[in-house]
């Protein structure tokens, strides 16, 4: 069996906008969402900014009991999911539940949460330490808790592979789906570690901007500039379906999934490998098994992380993949107004790459000015721009050498 998989509910919160307009709106608009942290003191830290999440409501569909009980990354999940299962309109109570998964990723899960127990630990002894730290704590909870919300019985589980996590998401459910494991599934990725510990940690790495001066300038990927990615935070979760089931109950679709790419780089632990072999192979991948060639994709959402490496390497894998195509594609990092969101970064911008393709603009990367001549193609700087894009390609990559490439197109 065969499904075509179509895409029929959106849910996000992001730094630039908590509902699906409200982030595609600022992406278009290339308004940035990186600012001084609030979360905890910086002024030990020499990156002292990020993408937050401001004014997060999770009152409409949890009590106040269950809130003080999760992990920000849960209820980061659990609001796009509400989201995206509104949008959808399924309706549960006239569908096989057994049928429906949850896919949900998270690169670092509760870490929040652990940092508060453990500073109990040490200064009130183990008896003060939460009954709810395992639960707040691992990966898989997001996903759990959004099954448990709805009823989905189906396969039920976390990708773990870092900023590839929620790309991985997307496409497993993607895979199940087309071989009909299940009818349906909430797929993506939620991401909440702006805290004293992760910072520190991507500190020392020497990976984050410390661009502080001007934080909305901080992120600008492919900028000769670039000095280190921006933080960011939040959850991209959408619904896929197989065709038949979403034309059975008279979805409304957003579009369709056509191909999935995963590889690994077998390199190094944070580096890409030379050249984006393993990036390439991703892409390369992707596109074949969306039975395409290279000359139909017209939109690619980068991982753009705005580091040295990645941005180089990310180029040249284009470059290589798309060979004289590559003149025809617009390129974008919507990173350089979301910040980097780590494990939820490709559930967001897989739903960016969807919106590219249903509305026919693609979202800039902003703070793009003074090119990288080892960064040669057509970022779409700055402005957003008005174009056909038949396909779009979404790219995540993680540490660890995780590649991911997802490609949506136009449904028909």
């Amino acid at each position: 069996m065969t499904n075509r998989v179509v895409i029929t509910g959106l849910g996000v919160t992001s730094p630039v906008g908590n509902d699906v307009n409200t982030f595609w709106t600022s992406l278009c608009a290339g308004k940035s969402g990186i600012d001084k942290v609030t979360a905890f003191d910086t002024s030990d830290y020499p990156t002292k900014i990020a993408g937050e999440v401001k004014d997060l409501d999770c009152s409409g569909f949890l009590d106040p009991k269950e809130i003080k009980r999760n992990d920000r990354v849960i209820l980061l999940g659990l609001a796009a999911a509400h989201q995206a299962v509104k949008d959808s309109g399924l309706d549960l109570k006239n569908l096989d539940l057994d049928n429906i998964g949850v896919i949900v990723g998270s690169g670092i899960g509760g870490l929040k949460t652990m940092e508060t127990e453990q500073t109990k630990l040490v200064q009130r002894g183990p008896n003060r330490v939460s009954p709810f730290l395992i639960p707040m704590i691992i990966a898989d909870m997001p996903a759990g808790l959004i099954s448990m919300q709805y009823g989905f019985k189906g396969p039920n589980y976390a990708v773990v592979s870092a900023c590839a996590s929620g790309g991985h998401s997307i496409g497993d459910a993607y895979m199940m789906i087309k071989c009909g494991m299940m009818d349906a599934a909430l797929a993506g990725g939620t991401e909440a570690v702006i805290t004293p510990l992760s910072f520190a940690g991507f500190c020392s790495m020497k990976a984050m901007s410390t661009r502080n001066d001007i934080p909305s300038k901080a992120s600008s990927p492919f900028d000769i500039k670039r000095d280190g990615f921006v933080m960011g935070e939040g959850s991209g979760i959408v619904v896929l379906e197989s065709l038949e089931h979403a034309l059975k109950r008279g979805a409304k679709i957003y579009g369709e999934m056509f191909g999935y790419g995963a590889t690994s780089d077998a390199h190094h632990l944070t580096q890409p490998a030379p050249e984006g072999l393993g990036a390439q192979a991703s892409m390369k991948m992707a596109v074949k098994s969306a039975n395409l060639s290279v000359n139909d994709i017209d939109y690619i959402n980068a991982h753009g992380t705005s580091t040295p490496f990645n941005d180089k390497g990310e180029s040249f894998a284009i470059s290589q993949v798309f060979g004289e195509a590559v003149d025809k594609i617009n390129i974008s990092s919507t990173k350089s107004m979301t910040g980097h969101l780590l494990g939820a970064s490709g559930g967001i911008e897989f739903i960016a790459s969807l919106l590219a393709v249903r509305d026919g603009i693609i979202p800039p990367t902003i703070n793009y000015e003074d090119p990288d001549p080892e960064c040669a193609l057509n970022y779409t700087p700055n402005t957003a721009i008005k174009r056909e894009v038949r396909y779009a390609l979404s790219n995540s990559f993680g540490f660890g050498g995780h590649n991911v490439s997802l490609v949506v197109g136009k449904y028909q």
